[in-house]
């Protein structure tokens, strides 16, 4: 694959694994056995039973007819919010759960922001009964608090992250010292495509479903199976990977990555990492971060959680540099107000981060016949709370 990992870890200038020499056994443990173990034929068939039977696969590529009208050509969703658990983020947590049984380990961590990576975790975990703790920034735990209560009632133990901007960074930070105080018997289930290799790719693969299934999806709809342009919201970037993953060598097919500008990239309140950031480490591999002149991690802002992040995946630091993408940004104010938009013409109430890809629509223009295709990573049920407290209902 073109724009794949190679051998080393690394895309590009990007990836690797930088990471403390009391995590290197976990990683390497990882880095050598996770693809035989993903291509077994038995491993396939639990993961694809799984993906069809309680997550619900294929999830639907929805023709938007009012949005198509609006905006002037063929707009599809690719609707992961009806995925089980409501996002994208179950699609990784079913693979990296076996991935783990099959390691024989016996206790799972994780980092939310959002709280559905935390939530398809420990979703997993009571399907596979297998002790779960989720670490969460408490920012983000009173944003979020449905989801909170979701992970606790799957039996989840919960963990408020408490320092720096007490938000998705943190719990990051919080997860990583547990499995260096933990490296034997935990498997950490790192919910984006961030982290040391082999996470980004590993990650990447079990997202790429999304891609695969609008492939023969969009032949279906259209007799075509490339769209014009993919678009999806990126923090970390795991809906984003998973949704450019099969077209990215059909290098006709325009990629359209999009961060959160929060209150604008230039306020000191945003999360538009390829704007803002420079090259450097974060969370164990090389990538665009944003940080001050003397190399430390800027805290990041978005109205989204799960958004809310100070960096990209390698793949994405790659597929920016190298301009097979494109990423733009897009502020609160855009992203609350496309998602009413979503919510009234069609029906569909979005998470805010699938508002901000959905947002990038207004900046566009499109041919008649253009294919163009939006992953909703996720249902607003988590979100709520926010767009209330901002439309003032």
């Amino acid at each position: 694959m073109k724009y794949g990992v190679n051998e080393h870890g690394y895309y590009g200038d990007f990836g690797g694994a930088y990471i403390p020499e009391m995590l290197y056994p976990n990683v390497e443990e990882l880095r050598q056995k996770y693809i035989s173990i993903i291509n077994d034929p038995d491993f396939k068939a639990e993961f694809d039973d799984l993906l069809k039977n309680y997550v619900g696969r294929p999830s639907p590529l929805y023709h938007a007819k009012r949005y198509s009208e609006k905006y002037g050509a063929n707009i599809f969703f690719k609707r992961e919010d009806l995925n089980h658990t409501g996002s994208h983020k179950i699609n990784n947590a079913i693979g990296q759960i076996l991935l783990a049984k099959r390691l024989g380990k016996k206790r799972i961590i994780a980092e939310t922001g959002a709280g559905q990576h935390g939530v398809a975790t420990a979703t997993v975990c009571a399907l596979m009964g297998i002790e779960c703790v989720v670490y969460m920034g408490e920012i983000d735990m009173a944003r979020q608090a449905p989801n909170v209560s979701r992970m606790k009632m799957l039996g989840a133990t919960v963990r408020p992250a408490s320092s720096g901007s007490k938000t998705l960074k943190d719990a990051t930070n919080e997860a990583l010292r547990d499995w260096i105080g933990n490296p034997v018997d935990t498997h950490y289930i790192i919910g984006s495509v961030v982290g040391p290799y082999p996470y980004p790719d590993m990650v990447a693969r079990f997202q790429s479903i999304i891609s695969e299934e609008t492939k023969k999806q969009l032949v279906e709809h259209t007799g075509k199976q490339l769209p014009e342009y993919v678009l999806a919201c990126v923090g970390g970037g795991s809906n984003a990977m998973g949704m450019f993953y099969h077209f990215l060598d059909d290098e006709d097919v325009k990629l359209v990555a999009v961060e959160a500008a929060g209150k604008g990239v230039d306020s000191g309140e945003s999360a538009a990492t390829t704007f803002l950031g420079q090259e450097g480490v974060l969370h164990g591999s090389r990538t665009i971060l944003m940080q001050t002149p003397d190399g430390q991690v800027v805290e990041p802002y978005s109205i989204s959680a799960g958004l809310d992040y100070p960096g990209i995946g390698p793949q994405h630091a790659h597929l920016y540099k190298i301009n097979r993408a494109q990423y733009v940004s897009v502020t609160d104010d855009e992203a609350m107000k496309a998602g009413l938009l979503c919510s009234q013409m069609e029906g569909i109430i979005p998470a805010i981060e699938s508002s901000h890809a959905l947002a990038q629509l207004e900046k566009m223009t499109f041919k008649p016949d253009d294919n163009v295709v939006i992953c909703l990573s996720g249902r607003g049920d988590k979100d709520l709370d926010t767009y209330i407290k901002y439309f003032g209902y």
